[in-house]
């Protein structure tokens, strides 16, 4: 019975520190906007929207 009730309170041990605080979560919400607005500033630069039509380009042409 010893076992069970130690194996027990181990998982509850271990459930209770499962995913995150809410600090948690506002630091990750938050790095992953940064990094969105990252993303969104560098695919709506000029050279890389060049870059990426001319890819589309030479992918269809390929196709078809």
């Amino acid at each position: 019975m010893d076992t069970i009730t130690a194996a027990v309170r181990r998982w509850r041990t271990a459930a209770s520190d499962a995913g995150m605080s809410t600090a948690e979560y506002a630091v990750g919400v938050i790095a992953a906007t940064a990094f969105a607005g990252l993303l969104l500033k560098i695919v709506t630069s000029s050279e890389i929207q060049g870059l990426l039509v001319s890819l589309i380009k030479r992918a269809l042409r390929q196709a078809g």
